[in-house]
This record gives structure tokens, sequence and C-alpha cells, in this order.
């Protein structure tokens, strides 16, 4: 469905902002994350110029396969009056096939290769990035898919405009570990993000969360399997320190007190992308995670 053919969406001023009194609640021009303080991002917005074929690909599919629900500006918030609801989803798709949500799709591998497997469902892919919109929209131009869309907003923001029970499932892969200690607050798990997802998950639906990273793997446990609202559904034991730590003191982990998790068997629709390849070949161990809307 091109992009003129989506419901009327009210447009920002000429540079995307609103005044600065109001960044704080709404983001750059649109929605944000609600209340007065400042919002935490889980990216730092930066423009990469595109090489010939990303360039080319972008011109021709992005009325194809683009939600033009973003506000814009460096936070990348949603345009004022959005409504992330099932009318949206059905006029967008076509359809009311069930929705799976990727946040943070990279280069796009992974959600056009499920896209291709899976047409009975419908897929969004979630990018900040303009080389991985760009090359996702490559991928799935080449394929001609028609269930998947991409939107280049920052989650937590289109999570807040969305309505209840609308996705089926959110596949978290990968997402930047953020290393320094200092940084933690920016990972993109966090208590009011689990909130958030857990409202816009159908009953039964699942978050599916995966890294190559220990101390995130802790931090998605700290901040997940206390919630009364989402079942840790993992059976696999894995060993983990107690304590954080990050970058450059890494190598103190093994000698911290350690405990046992519930973490999950890899997920099969995941496919093996080089980013992930390179992480075991690193060394590192995948932690794979599958918490159930309850």
């Amino acid at each position: 469905m091109r992009n003129d053919q989506l419901p009327h969406l009210p447009s920002t001023d000429p540079a995307g902002e609103i005044p600065d009194a109001a960044h704080d609640a709404a983001g750059e021009g649109g929605h944000g994350m609600s209340g007065a303080r400042r919002v935490v991002l889980s990216f730092v917005r930066r423009r990469e110029r595109l090489d010939e074929r990303l360039e080319r690909a972008k011109e021709t599919y992005q009325d194809r396969y683009m939600l033009p629900i973003d506000a814009g500006g460096a936070r990348l918030g949603v345009r004022l009056g959005v409504r992330f609801d099932r009318a949206l989803v059905e006029r967008a798709w076509g359809n009311d096939h069930p929705l799976i949500v990727e946040v943070g799709t990279g280069q796009g591998e992974n959600i056009v290769a499920a896209a291709a497997a899976r047409p009975d469902m419908n897929f969004l892919a979630l990018e900040v990035y303009d080389p991985g919109i760009a090359h996702t929209l490559l991928l799935a131009g080449k394929q001609g898919l028609d269930n998947l869309r991409i939107a280049q907003v920052n989650a937590p923001a289109l999570f807040e405009v969305a309505e209840s029970g609308l996705a089926a499932e959110v596949w978290t892969f990968f997402p930047d570990p953020w290393p320094k200690m200092r940084h933690h607050k920016r990972r993109i798990v966090q208590p009011a993000f689990a909130d958030a997802i857990r409202r816009v998950l159908v009953p039964g639906g699942v978050w599916r969360i995966a890294t190559d990273i220990e101390d995130y793997a802790l931090h998605v446990h700290e901040v997940m399997d206390g919630r009364a609202d989402m079942r840790n559904a993992g059976s696999v034991t894995v060993s983990l320190p107690t304590e954080h730590v990050g970058k450059g003191t890494a190598g103190m982990a093994q000698a911290m007190p350690h405990a046992d998790f519930l973490e999950s068997e890899r997920f099969d629709g995941r496919i093996l992308t080089n980013f992930e390849r390179k992480g075991i070949a690193a060394g590192r161990r995948i932690h794979d995670f599958t918490y159930q809307a309850v």
C-alpha cells in the first residue's frame, strides 16, 4: 500500500519540532514517553550517507513499505494525532492478520526472512538508522513482500500510542548493550518499556529477546523476572553473575557470585545473521528469553 493510501496524518512544522518546553513530554514534533521527565533514549541519532545501491533502494521501495508516522527530528517521536491501532494496521497491510513487531531490525535480514516464511502474519520493522532502513527496503523489495511494513520511529514512543492487545509478538534481538556502567540506563529493556509491551501484547502473546552480552542478560532478568503480568517461559538453566560489570571490567564477572536463571532455547524463527555469527565466533554465549503475557 502506498503512503498516499494510508489514513491522513497531521503534519509537523517544517523543522519537525515543537517548542523546547514540550520536548521532554513529547519528543521532537510528536509523541514521546509521557511525563515531564527527560526521556533517556536507547540510541544516538546520526545521519549516515547511503551508498548508491541503498539510495536507489530507498527511492524505489519507500512508498511501498514505509509507514509515514514519524515526526522527524533527532528523537524520532510519533506524529501528533497518530494512533497505532487495528484500523491503521488493516489499512496499511490490507488484512487483519496477527501482527509481529521487531524493535531494532538492524539490516533487516531476520524480519525479511520471517515475513517471507510467514505470509499469514503481518510484520512491522522498527529501526532508527538510515542504512538499516534502506537495507531492509532492499531485501523486502527484492522478494516483493506484501506483509512487511517499516517505521523509522522510537519504539517506546510508538508503543505509547498503540492500542492494547494489538501485537501477537514483539521481538528485540541483540539490542545495543550500552556497555559502560553509566550508560546502562540507556538500555531499551526497562520497566516502563516492559509495561508498554505488556499492554500492546494480546493475552498469551510473547516478548522475545536475545543478547550475546552476559551483563545484558542479567539486566533482562532483573527487569522482567519479578513481573506478575509476564511469565518467564524459559526452560534452560543458565548461571550468571549477580553483580553488574561495565566496559573494561567484564573480566571480573567470572569471579563474582553466580546464581541460576531460566532462559529459552534458541528461537527457531530467528535466522543466524552475520551479527550473531560474529558473536558466536568471538566466544560469546547467546541468551534467548521468552516472556509470555498472562
